[in-house]
């Protein structure tokens, strides 16, 4: 759980910075933000978790 709390607290701070710098327009913003809630509530978010848990712990052993 503490991983996905990290993960949310960084693909926000990464979108704050984006729409800071003008590189991504509000509209894109909230059309990616919807995509990903929407993701969360379909068959693919077990494996789309499964997969970040494993790159999560490949990381250190690199």
């Amino acid at each position: 759980m503490a991983v996905t709390l990290s993960l949310v607290f960084l693909f926000g701070l990464v979108l704050f910075f984006l729409l800071r710098s003008g590189s991504l327009t509000p509209g894109a913003a909230f059309t990616a933000a919807m995509f990903g809630f929407f993701l969360a509530s379909t068959g693919a978010a077990g494996p789309i978790n499964n997969l970040a848990n494993a790159l999560i712990h490949a990381i250190p052993s690199l």
